[in-house]
């Protein structure tokens, strides 16, 4: 258990559903920690220090020492401060919130970022890619309010890109892949997060935030070839 002395800074990004979905785990928590927002074409030298690596968002540091990569944070968070917690307790089914959670991330975003990539025949091909995807994580809610059971877990957490940064990409590049009538299960759950006043704090100004997302794929897409 934390004490009061202990410091918890995170460093993010108002737009990141990465660091978004580390401040929400924290809120759950009830952890005071300091959010220190990054410019990322300027990254600041605390940044650099405390991911060399990767020399991206989200980090959190806790007590000066610096964890990186957010589903490695969660759970980090979860060791930490052990109030509330997101992952199961039972090993079995930690491994499979840990799988579905790599699936999200893995899986279902790499393929939505192919989707905003792709032209034509291909675009076709990768809409039922993600289609098939997102029905795969659906069923895992088999008529559970959240991933995690009765209450958000650690894959409701990491699906809070699914809930509600699909739909603003979707809007500005338009279609209906993802709709209630698809898939009723998911905008359910989704209806289930938005009744979470931390989970609605967490989520970027959806004004503000569909006018980045237009903003990014409009220079994408007038990118020199």
């Amino acid at each position: 258990m934390a004490d009061q002395e202990e410091q918890v800074k995170l460093y993010g990004t108002w737009s990141s559903p990465f660091s978004r979905r580390i401040e929400l785990a924290l809120k759950l928590k009830g952890v005071p920690f300091e959010y220190i927002e990054e410019d990322l074409s300027n990254k600041s030298p605390s940044l650099l220090k405390y991911n060399p690596v990767h020399k991206k968002i989200p980090v959190l540091v806790h007590n000066d020492k610096p964890v990186a990569e957010s589903l490695v944070i969660l759970e980090y968070i979860d060791e930490i401060w052990k109030n509330n917690p997101i992952l199961p307790l039972d090993p079995h089914e930690r491994a499979t919130a840990r799988f579905w959670a790599s699936f999200i991330d893995n899986k279902i975003l790499a393929t939505a970022v192919k989707f905003s990539l792709c032209k034509g025949e291909e675009k076709e091909v990768v809409i039922l890619e993600v289609y098939e995807q997102l029905k795969m994580l659906e069923q895992q809610l088999n008529g559970k309010d959240f991933f995690g059971g009765d209450k958000i877990g650690f894959v409701d957490i990491v699906g809070n890109i699914v809930a509600f940064w699909f739909q603003i990409t979707q809007e500005v590049l338009g279609g209906d892949f993802f709709t209630p009538e698809k898939f009723p299960g998911l905008f359910e759950w989704i209806g289930k997060l938005q009744e979470i006043d931390l989970v609605n704090e967490c989520r970027p100004p959806r004004e503000k935030h569909l006018a980045y997302v237009r903003g990014k794929y409009e220079s994408l897409i007038n990118a020199p070839k």
